[in-house]
């Protein structure tokens, strides 16, 4: 978003255009009668276009900030990178768990990390350099006890007892693949943390050789995705947990801790489980086991198998029917004999494409079952169950 469109926006006309824009628009003729409404009062054709653009944000970010959205605005890159609302406010419990009061997050992007920081009663400090994106947090962080610096992270004085990073990983439309190019790199970003408290917010699938060694690393999973790694260092780490895996849900969080470790394969049980992606980042499978009386379905596979149900957000649970040969044709004649006509499908370690897979089974029935295609004791076998 340029200077003058964000003038545009930011003006009190603007920002009422907007609520009204938002509550009429839908689908694609929506925005087209939109315009041509907008442009018929008379109102500026730049002004006309950011107010439509930002009203279409504005529905995307209602799935990660619920009613918030409503009162805030947004770039596309900093509604892409932006944390969760319900992930951004375990980040302030655990900086307020630690004592700490004061926070400058450093490359705040659009404010939705500092937000959360801020709504806990943190004294927050939040730094970012693109002028645009500055100008945006500053709005989002009106209502909060929170300064909008625009300067530069890592050269930015701050007297903040902790720091926040979440390095900008896209240039425009692209994603920088090289943690060199991030913004700020994140070399750089881990020698400041080394110096004092910090929560730094990676992809989930960082490279684990990239994270430093004496520190914490965290994967959270948000409902039933994946979305960060967290490597938190100095008071905010925890010394007992040098891996952990969270899992966020509605009303109710579970966290496993430990070290990296791997269950045995065994005989495939009553039942199947799938852990959280957190978990099977965090390395903690064989954690997740001991906790379920769980092992293995076989060598370097990640579903486990118990004798028992045990309900727990760290995993998905599945009662096993059968298991037939990885074998389409088996495969297909046993569904029709069951009458299944909906069929999720999982895979792990065996070389399925599930939506090709479904389109050819040609189901029919009003039935459903879970089928799962993987390595039961060494071999290729596909799992008929039902989730828990």
């Amino acid at each position: 978003m340029d200077a003058d469109a964000l003038r545009l926006l930011l003006s009190k006309e603007g920002l009422a255009l907007l609520d009204r824009a938002e509550a009429g628009l839908g689908g694609a003729a929506d925005v087209v009668r939109e315009v041509a409404r907008l442009r018929a009062e008379g109102h500026d054709p730049l002004l006309v276009a950011t107010v439509l653009s930002q009203a279409r944000l504005r529905r995307r970010a209602r799935a990660k900030f619920g009613e918030f959205a409503q009162g805030m605005l947004f770039t596309e890159a900093g509604l892409e990178q932006a944390t969760r609302l319900r992930v951004a406010a375990h980040h302030a419990g655990r900086m307020r768990s630690a004592g700490i009061v004061s926070v400058a997050d450093l490359g705040c992007g659009i404010g939705a990390d500092a937000l959360a920081f801020a709504t806990l009663g943190l004294e927050v400090t939040a730094v970012e350099r693109d002028e645009a994106t500055a100008a945006i947090a500053a709005f989002n962080l009106a209502p909060w006890h929170a300064t909008v610096v625009h300067g530069d992270a890592l050269e930015t004085a701050t007297d903040a007892e902790a720091l926040w990073f979440d390095p900008a990983r896209r240039d425009g439309a692209s994603r920088l693949r090289d943690p060199a190019d991030w913004s700020p790199s994140l070399d750089r970003v881990f020698e400041r943390a080394a110096a004092q408290p910090a929560g730094v917010k990676l992809a989930p699938g960082i490279d684990r050789a990239l994270l430093p060694p004496d520190a914490e690393h965290q994967w959270v999973t948000d409902g039933l995705e994946t979305v960060e790694a967290v490597v938190w260092t100095g008071a905010l780490a925890r010394p007992a947990a040098p891996r952990s895996a969270l899992v966020l849900g509605d009303g109710a969080a579970e966290e496993l801790v430990g070290a990296p470790t791997h269950p045995e394969p065994g005989e495939l049980g009553e039942w199947l489980f799938e852990p959280a992606g957190s978990v099977i980042r965090a390395e903690l499978i064989g954690t997740l086991a001991e906790r379920l009386g769980a092992r293995s379905v076989s060598e370097g596979i990640a579903y486990l198998t118990g004798d028992a149900l045990v309900e727990t957000p760290l995993a998905q649970a599945f009662r096993v029917r059968e298991v037939l040969p990885l074998d389409e044709r088996r495969i297909a004649q046993r569904l029709r004999q069951l009458g299944i006509g909906e069929l999720e499908i999982k895979k792990r370690g065996a070389d399925v494409d599930p939506a090709a897979l479904r389109k050819r089974l040609k189901l029919k029935g009003d039935e459903r079952a879970t089928l799962v295609a993987t390595r039961v004791g060494g071999r290729h076998r596909a799992i008929l169950a039902d989730r828990a």
